[in-house]
């Protein structure tokens, strides 16, 4: 599969978030971007998304609202949501994981970092994304892979 990954990064610091997204546009994904909660569910729905990287902190509705918002939805229950904040790992990763995160990123993180960090939910969207490309194809999971 050719296609390039598309992360949502939501983040409403707008240094930030023109940072990681540049990053990781260089990195070569695609990239869409949120600067709240609300309008990271919009685009989520719109974009089907392979990975979300979440910031918790958000003006209005908040990051955890809006992972609990997704993960509810049977429309995007399954997309790979990461929070990528910075409250501290230990006390928060629980708490994120409770709303639905699939894992945590501790900011300040750099963008090689990130990309390193990202890599372990990536691998389980590019499975997926195959796994569905072999069943439009109709091939089962017990078929030889292309």
């Amino acid at each position: 599969m050719n296609e390039r990954l598309l992360i949502l990064l939501v983040e409403d610091y707008e240094d930030a978030r023109e940072m990681y997204r540049d990053y990781l546009e260089f990195s070569g994904f695609r990239v869409e971007t949120a600067g709240d909660g609300q309008t990271a569910i919009l685009k989520a729905r719109e974009h089907r998304p392979d990975l979300i990287l979440m910031d918790l902190s958000l003006p209005g509705m908040d990051g955890w609202e809006a992972t609990r918002c997704l993960k509810s939805d049977p429309d995007t229950a399954a997309l790979t949501i990461v929070a990528l904040s910075a409250h501290a790992p230990s006390a928060e990763g629980d708490r994120a994981r409770k709303a639905g995160c699939d894992g945590f990123i501790a900011k300040p993180c750099l963008p090689p970092d990130l990309i390193l960090q990202m890599a372990p939910y990536l691998s389980a969207a590019r499975a997926d994304a195959a796994d569905a490309a072999d069943a439009a194809a109709g091939r089962g999971p017990d078929s030889p892979k292309r």
